[in-house]
């Protein structure tokens, strides 16, 4: 079975670890890629530097997408996502602890599909990753792409 790949892109070591636990606890059947900063964000995107052995195949069918981002901000990883056709289409969340208006529209106007602030309880963030993750990889059509039952 081939499983979709979320690329998670969390610096906070504590917020990384949560979201994986979180993703642990809903008994998720994704493949989870933990990435810390902009920068590695965009190496395992377009399988370069510490990812270039990363099999094109295995692009990710979600990004979750946190703004604060050492190297590279989230926002220019959504810049350059958007302005590749191979990324178009894929589906990219906003995760993040900032609920600023400037930074929504700014998100938005880059092409974000989703703005999602993060809760602050640990069963309301495993709520919402799993709501994010069957909404965009299993009810969600999008081109290109067959839901998964």
């Amino acid at each position: 079975m081939n499983r979709d790949t979320i690329l998670l892109v969390e610096d906070d070591p504590d917020e990384a670890e949560l979201a994986l636990f979180g993703f642990g606890q809903i008994g998720h059947h994704y493949d989870i890629q933990l990435v810390r900063n902009g920068e590695e964000a965009l190496e395992f995107l377009f399988a370069t530097g510490r990812h270039a052995d990363r099999a094109t195949e295995r692009a990710p069918s979600l990004v979750i997408l946190d703004l604060d981002l050492p190297r590279v901000s989230g926002f220019e990883v959504l810049r350059q996502i958007r302005s590749t056709p191979e990324y178009r289409y894929t589906p990219v969340v906003i995760l993040t602890t900032s609920d600023e208006q400037s930074d929504i529209l700014q998100g938005y106007q880059l092409g974000v599909n989703s703005y999602l602030c993060k809760p602050v309880d640990f069963e309301s963030f495993a709520d919402l990753l799993q709501q994010v993750s069957e909404y965009w990889l299993s009810t969600n059509t999008q081109p290109g792409r067959r839901r998964n039952p």
